[in-house]
Order: structure tokens, then C-alpha cells, then sequence
């Protein structure tokens, strides 16, 4: 009995030990990755230094706003045409009463710039299909609108002057389309989803050529299985398409590989150059694996509205805190934030967000040095807030402060060999805080007074342990 118990229990050893090593063969990708991660090239250096950047979702959606025939719909706006049940024909007539007299790119690009953005990401074309740019490929654009103009054009010029970066949002699936396939089932829906990819390859070209300063492409719509199915074109298409731009920095959503795995492969390796799966949510604060990739959040500042949406009362609207804390939350964690907008059919935001937009711009202009060019500081994560570091600095830490101990007290637990010289709060007497040495290179600091609601920032100086004995031993 206990001779066949040990030799099941040899058996079941042996079997988890076979699944183990089948598990860990890899399989060959043809499709994946394009090169080395993580780029570190000057281009893909100025991405990961802005830290904080603007999403604009902008189409004819902004039109009905969420309301149709009387009745408001509490999804997405830009999804109005499914909620509603509105047909092609009848919401791609919304074209020819698009006509935004009141934007102004230059305002929009000052409100961006003083909010403290560095970059920016506008919808060229949602699922809907209508373009913001005169496309030689459809007719379905803003040139057969009653604006006309090049809008982008206009927009990306405008950003530009501001030192702001533009990115291009694309959605590869496509409402107005009649080659649009969400499965290819037949040998006539490969021939028309033939057709679709040779005009999605000529309207991203034709972005990059009408627009030459454009940093980054942001892409959509690809969990179709006809996208999926189709790794080896999406593959050749960011090749051609960072050949045509060099330095051109594309969202891990792009593709699929051969097996139809999305962001990342088949062997869990990233495609494209940043991670792009956090959508209106983060990682765990504590999650230290995040930072091995360069990644993006994108949020809304309702719960669920990317383009505009008339009535903001149906869900919670995140305050100027929660959304600076979540981009204090990115940075530390080597991550990017992208705040999305909705503009108006008429071309203007609503107050809210104007307002909103000033009071995050009135906390970067005071800690923009905890956000810009910095990342993980690779210390353990502390209740009260958030650890960020200067990438040009080894020995300087920045605490963003979001929840005040009742003690009074900010614990500090630092790596092996270092020790804390000195901290101060970020402002401009820079006067020493008190320093408790409560375990070896563990600490609290207090001494932080007033009664502030807002995050506030205690920078801490850090120095080896050996050269701090070898100082003292040198003034003895």
C-alpha cells in the first residue's frame, strides 16, 4: 500500500514536472516584436519624459452628444450609434451638420499648455469612420463638411507652437466602411477585408506625409477577429510605417502576432513600444513588474465618456486631485497619463473641464519637478502617497504626499547602504525637516506643518552609507 502511494505521488511529481517544461517552450513567432525593448532611442526618451499628456476624442458623436430622439443614453457617447440602433446612412448624414464654428486651435493648445501637458493624442478617426483630415480615400471627411477646412491641420500646428507633441489616434475598425468585416467567414469577406487593409495602409501613409511632425500613432478597434487573423499585415504595416518616420512610436494595441495574441505575443514579449492595456484604470500601486515596460493609462474624467456626452450628471466626475494623484501614480510607476477631453459639436469644452484643466495646471506649475522626466524611484511603496525620481539624479527622491498619517509621521524605508541626509519640503526656503531613525535604513520624517487639503511634496537627499562613514572618518 504505501509502495503504490509513493509511486502515484512519483507519477503526479512526474507529470506536473512534464506540464512545467511543456509550458515553458516557447513558441516560434514570426509576427511579434519589431526590436529591442525598451527603445531607447532620443524619440522614444522625449515620450517617456512628458509624463502627462491630453486625449481628445472628437467626431461627429460630439453632435447628439448621448441624446437621441428625445432620449439619453447613459454609454459612451461615441458608441451612441449602436445604443440608439441608429442607422449607417441616418448617422453618417451627421456629417453635414458638423461644422465647429467655435474652435479655436490656438485656445485649445494655451489650455493644454498651461494644464502642464506635453503631449497630445486627437481621434482622427473613430469606429464611426469620419476623418478630421482632407482624405484623398473617402469622401466621408471634414473637406465635405460645412467647416471644410483641415481641422487637424489646423490642430497640430497650433500644439506644435505650444511645444506640445501630437500623436494621431486611428480605429482601424470602421462603421462607414462597406468592406468592414468583424469575421471573415467567406472567400468574399477576405477579398473585401483585402480591400479595407490596402485603404487603412493608405490613410495612416498618407497621415504621416500630410503631417511630418507627428511623434506617435495611437491605434483602435483591433479586437475584431479580422484584425486578429491578419498579424502578418499589421506587422509589415508599423515596419512601413516607422520607415516612413523614423522614430515613430506606436501603442502596443496595434497588433496581433500570427496566433492572434494582442499586446503582447504568444511568449508574453510586448508588441509595439509601450503598453497601452490600462483604460480608465491603473495598475496595483505596489505592482513593481509594470515598471520593466514603458506604459500608458488613459482616463476620462467621468467614469465612462470619451467623446463629449450632454449630461455629466449620470456618473461621477473625477476631481483635479484624483486625477493628479493618478498621474503621480503613473510616473512612479514608469508610466505615462493620458486625460482625455470631449469637445462639443460647436467646438469648444464644456466649463468643467476648462475649469478642471486650470486647477491641475495650477498644481503642475508648483510640482511639475515630480512628474516631468521622472520615474520609479525603486523604494517600497508607502501608504501616504508615492515615491518618484529625477532619471538625471540618483541621490534626490521626491515623496508626493496624498494621505496624511494622524501621527504626523512619513515612513521612509530605503534600500541597503543608503541613508537619508537630509528633507525639505519642495518650496522655496527648503527648511529641514526632523529625521527618527527607527530602524536601520528605515525612518520617519515629520516637522511638515499647516493644514493644506492638497498634495503637497517633501524631497529627501539620499547618500551611501560607506561614503557617509568614510566623511566622518576623514573630519576625525
Amino acid at each position: 500500500m504505501i509502495k503504490r502511494t509513493i509511486t502515484c505521488i512519483g507519477l503526479f511529481l512526474l507529470t506536473i514536472i512534464q506540464l512545467q517544461a511543456q509550458n515553458a517552450i516557447k513558441k516560434e513567432v514570426k509576427y511579434g516584436q519589431l526590436g529591442e525593448l525598451p527603445r531607447q532611442d532620443e524619440a522614444m526618451k522625449k515620450w517617456r519624459s512628458n509624463r502627462f499628456g491630453q486625449f481628445i476624442h472628437w467626431g461627429l458623436y460630439a453632435i447628439p452628444g448621448g441624446i437621441w430622439e428625445g432620449k439619453t443614453y447613459k454609454y459612451a457617447s461615441e458608441f451612441l450609434k449602436s445604443s440608439a440602433g441608429i442607422s449607417t446612412a441616418t448617422w453618417d448624414s451627421l456629417q453635414y451638420q458638423f461644422n465647429p464654428v467655435k474652435f479655436d486651435a490656438k485656445e485649445w493648445a494655451k489650455m493644454a499648455k498651461n494644464m502642464g501637458v506635453k503631449y497630445v493624442t486627437i481621434t482622427t478617426k473613430h469606429h464611426e469612420g469620419f476623418c478630421l483630415w482632407p482624405s484623398e480615400y473617402t469622401n466621408f471627411d471634414i473637406e465635405n463638411t460645412p467647416y471644410k477646412k483641415d481641422l487637424l491641420g489646423e490642430f497640430i500646428k497650433a500644439y506644435n507652437d505650444e511645444g506640445i507633441d501630437v500623436n494621431l489616434y486611428y480605429s482601424v475598425l470602421d462603421w462607414h466602411h462597406p468592406d468592414w468585416r468583424y469575421k471573415l467567414n467567406t472567400e468574399e469577406d477576405k477579398a473585401a477585408f483585402e480591400r479595407l487593409k490596402a485603404f487603412t495602409e493608405n490613410q495612416l501613409l498618407e497621415l504621416l506625409e500630410r503631417y511630418p511632425t507627428v511623434k506617435g500613432l495611437w491605434f483602435d478597434g483591433t479586437w475584431d477577429q479580422c484584425w486578429k487573423d491578419n498579424g502578418k499585415f499589421s506587422y509589415d504595416l508599423e515596419r512601413k510605417l516607422k520607415e516612413k518616420c523614423p522614430g515613430l512610436i506606436v501603442i502596443s494595441r496595434m497588433r496581433a502576432d500570427e496566433y492572434g495574441s494582442r499586446h503582447f505575443d504568444s511568449n508574453g514579449v510586448l508588441m509595439g513600444d509601450y503598453e497601452s492595456g490600462y483604460e480608465r484604470r491603473l495598475p496595483n500601486p505596489w505592482d513593481v513588474g509594470v515598471t520593466k515596460n514603458d506604459w500608458e493609462c488613459c482616463m476620462t474624467i467621468p467614469e465612462n465618456q470619451w467623446g463629449y456626452h450632454k449630461d455629466w450628471t449620470l456618473t461621477h466626475i473625477k476631481t483635479p486631485n484624483e486625477l493628479i494623484e493618478m498621474l503621480v501614480q503613473c510616473t512612479s510607476q514608469n508610466g505615462n497619463f493620458l486625460l482625455n477631453f470631449g469637445p462639443t459639436g460647436e467646438g469648444n469644452f464644456r466649463e468643467k473641464e476648462v475649469k478642471l484643466a486650470k486647477e491641475i495646471g495650477d498644481s503642475m506649475d508648483d510640482n511639475s519637478s515630480v512628474i516631468y522626466n521622472c520615474g520609479y524611484a525603486g523604494l517600497k511603496k508607502q501608504s501616504w502617497g508615492y515615491f518618484t525620481k529625477s532619471n538625471d539624479s540618483d541621490d534626490t527622491v521626491n515623496m508626493v504626499v496624498f494621505n496624511k498619517p494622524i501621527n504626523g509621521k512619513y515612513r521612509v524605508k530605503l534600500k541597503k547602504g543608503s541613508v537619508i541626509k537630509r528633507a525639505y519640503l519642495l518650496s522655496k526656503s527648503k527648511k529641514s525637516l526632523n529625521l527618527e531613525e527607527i530602524a536601520n535604513g528605515e525612518y520617519f520624517i515629520d516637522g511638515v506643518k499647516g493644514k493644506s487639503k492638497d498634495p503637497f511634496v517633501i524631497i529627501i537627499e539620499l547618500e551611501n552609507k560607506d561614503s557617509k562613514k568614510f566623511k566622518q572618518k576623514a573630519l576625525t
